[in-house]
């Protein structure tokens, strides 16, 4: 049972990056997707989450309208599209499967994460 987390890397203020959550040894389709942050000195907050049954979605007020979170159940995959990205949005990215959105809520199981950070 495995999730990894991808798709980070260097980006300058007002770009883009996708962050891919690939599961291996299970069915994401049966769990939400959650995606987590950490930046350094800083708490982890939960950023999105998607939903299994019904693809809901719900995003933290600091990412809204900026960060577009999806699945691809054919392919065992999550992602998180980030848009307009800024200083503050620099931190490890992690996803995990849950039981259900909110992002935070019971984990089956959670990925490495994937650094981003944001400079110019």
């Amino acid at each position: 049972v495995q999730l990894q987390a991808s798709g980070g890397g260097s980006v300058q203020p007002g770009g883009s990056l996708r962050l891919s959550c690939a599961a291996s040894g299970f069915t994401l389709d049966y769990y939400a997707i959650a995606w987590f942050r950490q930046a350094p000195g800083k708490e982890r907050e939960g950023v999105s989450c998607i939903n299994s049954s019904d693809g809901s979605t719900d995003y933290s007020d600091s990412v809204k309208g900026r960060f577009t979170v999806s699945r691809d159940n054919a392919k065992n995959t999550g992602y998180l599209q980030m848009n307009s990205l800024n200083a503050e949005d620099t931190g490890v990215y992690y996803c995990a499967a849950e039981l259900a959105c909110p992002a935070g809520g019971r984990t089956y199981t959670r990925g490495q994460g994937t650094q981003v950070t944001v400079s110019s």
